[in-house]
């Protein structure tokens, strides 16, 4: 099996990849950037330019990923620049849900213009001087768009399809697809990644069972509240606190170092434990607590009797809340 960390806007930049890869890398063989937009004046932003630079990614498999809309190309700079950096795939964004994004017909938004998309990656593939792989929901309103959604990727010769078996409408709400899934391994001519709603062990197992012909997953929220899941797949060993809680460290302190201010460093620390306060049993008033804290000494307080006081929660506690 190949595993591969899905992108977070916002949470898993280059900060968060290196910590990661430090402690629990060994399982990852391709880590996909937060979406970059493309200009046609100014390729990049400091903050995407500072998540893909080389010196900010050693030793890790990094894909960036690139984010776009009906009407426009990427631009021969962008592209440039990327393999200049030693990049020699980039990835395709059509599945973030967001209002923002969508209403802009970006993301899963590009679902809805069929004609533009298919136009869209044509011109793609006929200079295209890297592999592209694209990620997809399976529709924007509809399951059944995903039929004449995968008549277009079957043109093109796709280093990899990723499937999130949602439409946008379900967010990350419900239950993944599974039967248009199993339809694209019948009709896909580009090799497969399932993406979704993998947060334990017995999720993994259960996913392998019905798709066993699938060799390669994507896991996103469940990694952000299991960083050890793969270990826990591959081992089925439960990672350590004292591991989780150097992993922590890391993070917080790079941040403390890169960010201006305690303040922005605890901003991003909070998105931090939205997802990662999961792997703790009976974890509600610290998750609560490091929501209204205010200050670095408060929340580095609340830290180190977390640590003390929580357990590991149990495989099958892990994530629940996150697909309520």
């Amino acid at each position: 099996m190949k595993f591969y960390f899905a992108p977070l806007e916002g949470v898993t930049g280059y900060i968060y990849r290196n910590a990661y890869n430090k402690f629990f890398g060994q399982e990852i063989d391709k880590y996909f950037t937060p979406f970059i937009v493309p200009t046609m004046n100014y390729c990049f932003t400091s903050k995407e330019l500072n998540d893909i630079k080389p010196e900010h990614n050693k030793n890790m498999k990094v894909i960036p990923q690139i984010l776009t809309k009906p009407g426009t190309v990427i631009s021969s700079p962008t592209t440039e620049k990327l393999n200049e950096f030693g990049y020699d795939e980039i990835n395709l964004n059509l599945g973030c849900p967001s209002g923002t994004v969508v209403s802009k017909f970006k993301g899963s938004g590009f679902l809805a213009k069929r004609e533009e998309l298919d136009m869209f990656l044509e011109e793609i593939f006929s200079r295209a001087n890297c592999k592209i792989s694209l990620k997809t929901r399976i529709g924007k309103d509809s399951p059944n768009e995903f039929y004449e959604l995968i008549k277009i990727f079957n043109k093109y010769p796709l280093e990899e399809l990723i499937i999130h078996p949602r439409i946008r409408q379900d967010f990350y709400k419900n239950t993944p697809n599974m039967e248009v899934f199993k339809d694209a391994i019948k009709l896909s001519k580009n090799p497969l990644v399932y993406n979704g709603d993998i947060f334990s062990v017995e999720d993994f197992k259960k996913f392998k069972s019905e798709c066993p012909s699938i060799d390669t997953v994507m896991l996103g929220r469940g990694l952000m509240a299991n960083p050890g899941l793969i270990g826990e797949i591959k081992e089925k060993s439960i990672v350590h606190k004292d591991t989780l809680r150097a992993f922590h460290d890391e993070i917080y302190a790079r941040y403390k170092e890169v960010l201006s201010g305690d303040k922005n460093a605890l901003y991003k620390m909070k998105e931090f434990w939205f997802y990662m306060i999961h792997s703790f049993e009976d974890s509600e008033k610290y998750a609560k607590r490091i929501r209204k804290s205010k200050s670095a000494a408060e929340y580095e307080g609340i830290i180190v009797s977390l640590f003390n006081e929580l357990d590991i929660a149990g495989d099958n506690e892990r994530g629940f809340s996150l697909i309520k």
